[in-house]
């Protein structure tokens, strides 16, 4: 086993552990440069002096072009970027973070702050379909297999476990109406509304087969009228607006 306490060993990004998973990626891969690598999550025992100094040279070697982050409070993103500009260092370019209509609250810190810091949001986008919902959106709820009662895959149980409450089971009924009207999937849609965010730079589908792909493909052609879009909020209500406005306003 190895030992939480040593920096070099644990999970983190000291730079040891960073330019060592790089090279360990690049041979994986088989290539010689990695376009766009990112932080799965923020490690705040490492500097961020330290982090940028790997990332600074694994860039001058070019076997990294870009730096990105995932699952980063805004907070991090904005130190992250500080700390970059006191190096004269690109910084982040995207950061990846969970955001659907299950899960609105990153419109009160972290949209705002990626916008503001010039940093691409894409989000993971909804699979759940044909009964084996993806781990990368609140379990395939939006996909319809919580409320099909069909079988759910291991790690969708894991993230999602037990049924949802009475006020979010009445809400995907709805919203499963509503897709009905519109002659859509429920995944189309779901994508489809995280592609009509304009803070968003992209949605990452991630699909496992080809079944998977031809329910997602619609949404890039699926338009959702102002109507659509306020019954969708109606339905899964954001915190309101950025803060501090969205609750000391």
């Amino acid at each position: 086993m190895g030992n939480p306490d040593d920096p070099n060993d644990a999970a983190g990004l000291s730079k040891y552990k960073i330019i060592r998973h790089a090279e360990d990626s690049l041979r994986r891969i088989g290539t010689d440069r990695i376009d766009l690598l990112q932080m799965h999550h923020v490690d705040r025992r490492a500097p961020w002096d330290e982090v940028w100094e790997a990332f600074e040279l694994l860039m001058a070697q070019g076997k990294v072009v870009y730096v990105g982050s995932s699952n980063f409070a805004a907070w991090d993103l904005a130190l992250a970027q500080a700390a970059a500009h006191t190096r004269s260092t690109f910084g982040l370019v995207s950061e990846q973070h969970r955001f659907n209509l299950l899960c609105r609250l990153p419109e009160l810190e972290v949209l705002p702050a990626a916008g503001h810091l010039r940093i691409g949001l894409p989000a993971p986008a909804p699979l759940g379909v044909g009964g084996r919902p993806s781990r990368r959106l609140a379990g395939g709820r939006l996909g319809g297999d919580e409320l099909r009662g069909g079988d759910r895959s291991r790690r969708a149980r894991q993230a999602q476990p037990g049924r949802p409450d009475e006020q979010t089971a009445r809400r995907l009924r709805e919203f499963a109406l509503l897709c009905r009207e519109r002659d859509a999937s429920q995944a189309a849609v779901a994508t489809a509304w995280i592609l009509a965010q304009p803070a968003l730079t992209a949605a990452i589908i991630g699909p496992r087969t080809a079944d998977q792909l031809r329910h997602l493909l619609p949404a890039l052609d699926l338009t959702l009228d102002n109507a659509a879009l306020a019954r969708l909020d109606e339905l899964f209500p954001g915190p309101g607006g950025s803060a501090p406005q969205a609750y000391a306003w």
